[in-house]
């Protein structure tokens, strides 16, 4: 056989490309995001938070550090959170936040950039798809491929994806609501719908001031929801103390809520969510619908975490419904899996 000096050559700077880089796995979420790196696992989960000097944009800080400063920020510094309903709202934030994460986890990108795989919602639109792997390449990315969020995160929880059967997943992060009923590798069903734990603080913030006069932050809202949020009534139902500015009087003021209250408050959020599952079941193909009744439903994603919220959705399904073990690393892990293959996913692109 004779020697092939070319094929010589492109393996090693193939093999070389390997040692020094990795591909980087990347669920860019709305609240948090999180990197996973092939054959090291996830390496940083940070809040999707960017704090700007507000006259010359310059970055602050990012992640963790920045979310500290949301709503303690100076007239000079405003923290931003770029990511907005699952998409890109700020381009340029979004494309520093991810500079800096991607630097922080591949030391070697200066030599050879990092092949990246970003999960992304199933409704976006093209111009959405676009922004989002611009961003990647200008933040660093030597080439960007995309997943849908649901494939992600099925594929993160173990679910058998590749089998002739159904798999329903729901992914609950914290701009939108993903829901897919997948088979053989790919999905059959999907629905997207903004809302999520984003949506849930809202509506925390929104009560709170209606039924005390008392203006509380996202932060608090998010706590409350941690807390003491429930989608159905609890065994033993709890209280928090909550500290806000009184509405009327502009002063401090600290009241007593209870999960009865933040239940009533996260009612329609949660409604919502129930009633795109049970849509997405009417949209079902008979055979795979009579696989769902022994499979269920699998909870992933930050908001799979809301207590009872499993019970409320298997209450009106009429299907087991179980959370995965652990929701929040879902996607991320399945961005994981599919890099060790990723001929599987792409093989037709």
């Amino acid at each position: 056989m004779a020697f092939n000096f070319k094929n010589v050559i492109t393996n090693f700077f193939a093999n070389l490309f390997g040692f020094l880089t990795h591909d980087i796995g990347i669920d860019l979420g709305t609240a948090n995001t999180l990197v996973f790196v092939r054959d090291k696992g996830i390496v940083l989960r940070e809040p999707s938070v960017v704090a700007v000097y507000t006259t010359s944009r310059r970055v602050r800080a990012v992640g963790s550090e920045a979310k500290k400063m949301l709503g303690r920020t100076p007239g000079s510094i405003v923290a931003l959170r770029p990511m907005k309903d699952g998409v890109i709202a700020d381009f340029e934030v979004t494309e520093a936040m991810l500079r800096y994460f991607i630097g922080k986890v591949s030391r070697s990108m200066r030599l050879v950039p990092p092949r990246v795989l970003i999960a992304v919602p199933s409704g976006i639109t093209e111009v959405e798809k676009r922004a989002v792997k611009e961003a990647a390449v200008h933040a660093g990315a030597r080439d960007v491929l995309l997943i849908q969020e649901p494939m992600a995160a099925a594929i993160g929880v173990g679910l058998p994806v590749d089998e002739p059967a159904a798999n329903m997943i729901v992914d609950i992060g914290g701009g939108t609501t993903e829901v897919a009923i997948l088979s053989l590798n790919g999905v059959v069903f999907s629905r997207s719908v903004r809302i999520g734990g984003d949506e849930m603080d809202h509506c925390v913030i929104n009560y709170v001031k209606r039924e005390y006069n008392l203006i509380i932050g996202e932060r608090t809202a998010e706590d409350l929801k941690i807390k003491i949020g429930s989608a159905a009534p609890l065994e033993a139902e709890l209280s928090m103390s909550v500290k806000g500015r009184d509405a009327v009087v502009g002063l401090p003021r600290t009241i007593t809520i209870t999960s009865n209250e933040i239940r009533d408050a996260l009612k329609d959020a949660v409604a919502s969510i129930v009633n795109v599952v049970k849509s997405a079941l009417e949209q079902c193909p008979p055979e795979l619908s009579s696989d769902l009744v022994d499979r269920g439903i699998v909870l992933a994603g930050g908001g799979a975490m809301l207590k009872n919220l499993s019970v409320l959705m298997s209450y009106e399904t009429g299907l087991p419904v179980i959370v995965a073990g652990d929701p929040l690393s879902a996607v991320a892990n399945g961005t994981g899996t599919v890099l060790q293959d990723l001929s599987v996913w792409f093989d037709n692109e």
